[in-house]
């Protein structure tokens, strides 16, 4: 098994700097680009020890997790944290996290919008799109997402942009996913591009990521999941 690594705030930050001078490599500008630290599989101490490095944008693949974490780091002193709701969620689950998500990221379908909607009025939310077309993943067709976008608008929810998972295996692999996301949000007018993950980043950027999801460049190997 792999040692965990440290995870104190300047350990935290350190790595941050290491992630900011990838972007930098891969031809994108820091100051354009928002980095989102994802906790999914560690506990409450390290979205604090996150929050206490000066990562402001904070993600969770799991609605429980995030109902877990947010109120530990407010009740910390962070209270300018913004959580994000990036994986595949459940409208049975939007209730609970209403008043805790900043920004939907992984909306794909018409009825979780409806009820994000109805939770959260005017919430701000990101269309997911599946450009691999890989049936594991979440995500509209490319073809659905103009009208997704249209509806979702609609219900009175602000859609600021596209998100997409790129296409499992080498990290080039990803790249052309990455352009047909960024040529589909210019289309549709949408400034915010989140794609691109630790492995996959510097393809993500050179497309024009404006937001990167990072984990393990971050905090390391995740822990076993504990069994529910």
């Amino acid at each position: 098994m792999t040692a965990p690594w440290p995870t104190d705030a300047a350990s935290i930050r350190a790595r941050v700097e290491q992630l900011w001078a990838r972007v930098a490599d891969a031809g994108g500008d820091p100051g354009g680009v928002r980095l989102l630290a994802v906790t999914k599989g560690f506990g409450p101490d390290l979205a604090v020890a996150a929050a206490a490095a000066g990562l402001v944008d904070l993600g969770e693949n799991y609605a429980q997790e995030l109902a877990a974490k947010a109120p530990v780091v407010a009740e910390a002193g962070f209270e300018a944290v913004r959580w994000h709701a990036i994986g595949r969620l459940q409208r049975n689950k939007v209730r609970s996290l209403a008043g805790v998500v900043a920004l939907w990221q992984s909306v794909d379908r018409l009825d979780l919008g409806a009820e994000i909607a109805k939770r959260a009025p005017g919430a701000a939310v990101l269309v997911q799109v599946n450009v691999s077309d890989e049936p594991q993943k979440g995500g509209c067709a490319p073809g659905e997402a103009p009208e997704l976008v249209a509806r979702l608008g609609d219900l009175g929810l602000d859609v600021q942009g596209l998100m997409t998972v790129g296409r499992t295996g080498p990290a080039e692999a990803a790249r052309a996913g990455f352009a047909e996301l960024r040529s589909l949000a210019d289309r549709l007018d949408l400034p915010v591009r989140s794609m691109g993950m630790s492995g996959d980043l510097e393809a993500a950027v050179a497309e024009g990521a404006t937001m990167i999801r990072v984990g393990s460049a971050l905090f390391g190997p995740r822990p076993p999941r504990e069994p529910t």
